[in-house]
């Protein structure tokens, strides 16, 4: 990784390089030990254990692996850029892992806060810019959820996007709270039995597949992670939320659901994701 804050372009790809090039050791690095030492000590069990826990698991990663890192700007795929830079510069695994975030007409605050905390955490960053966003208001103008149509057209230009710089693998941060989250959803409002993956091919792009390396760790301990490390992160950066917000109030009814439920049994969300391991065997 290169230690300076520069930015290149190639074709429509801006790379940010996370550090410092003061002499002697920065800032940048400073805080990127630091990053590290609190990934491995004091949440070695919560986050970083549990990620390599997932992989073996589900068999997530395979030597040679060109992986892809989706970063979003939120606290959980930035900590899966992290973890899977450490887990290749150790090489803990014998991978290439590719930080990129696809801009899809975010403003620039969000873009500046997202390279800002690359910075500090020392990914280095690349932003492939697609305005998805005009493309999702034209198909929806008819009618149709945005969340669903963005996150279709979203999903399919990573695709392409990540076969096209060499990788055969698409990393994305969802966590165990997400995958409970989707099955309820699934079930009360989709009137079916699904959840998250933590592996899956993709049916367009032939040789890519889809893996979700932070498959069993909690999002209470991410949250905490982002408390100890002070950094502040960007919770939806959509241009398009003042038209529709469907997805996020469903999720947040069910989170608040099974909060409530929890109240009473507190085996509730660990109930729902054992329920779902025998389709998810089934389905990988």
């Amino acid at each position: 990784m290169s230690a300076a804050n520069t930015v290149s372009m190639t074709n429509n790809i801006s790379r940010y390089c996370g550090g410092d090039d003061n002499a002697g050791r920065g800032c940048g690095e400073c805080d990127t030990m630091e990053t590290e030492k609190l990934i491995t000590g004091k949440y070695a069990h919560d986050l970083w254990q549990r990620m390599i826990k997932g992989i073996a698991v589900y068999n997530l990663i395979e030597p040679g692996d060109n992986i892809a890192v989706c970063v979003s700007g939120g606290k959980d795929s930035m900590l899966l850029a992290k973890m899977m830079q450490m887990a290749a510069s150790h090489q803990v695994y014998d991978i290439r892992i590719l930080p990129i975030m696809l801009d899809a007409g975010f403003d620039k605050a969000h873009r500046d806060s997202v390279i800002t905390n690359c910075k500090k955490l020392g990914i280095e960053l690349n932003i492939i810019s697609a305005p998805i966003f005009d493309d999702v208001k034209e198909a929806v103008k008819d009618g149709g959820s945005l969340c669903f149509f963005c996150s279709r057209m979203r999903r399919g230009y990573l695709y392409r996007k990540a076969a096209e710089l060499g990788c055969n693998k698409i990393a994305l941060g969802h966590h165990r709270d997400d995958v409970i989250e989707t099955t309820l959803m699934s079930m009360l409002y989709g009137a079916q039995i699904s959840t998250m993956l933590p592996k899956l091919k993709s049916d367009n792009v032939e040789g890519m597949q889809l893996i979700r390396p932070m498959y069993l760790i909690h999002e209470k301990n991410i949250i905490s992670w982002t408390n100890d490390m002070g950094l502040d992160f960007t919770k939806c950066s959509c241009s398009l939320t003042s038209i529709g917000k469907e997805e996020d109030t469903t999720r947040l009814r069910v989170k608040k659901l099974i909060a409530q439920l929890s109240i009473e049994n507190p085996h509730v969300k660990d109930n729902i994701f054992g329920s779902m391991q025998k389709y998810i065997e089934e389905n990988m």
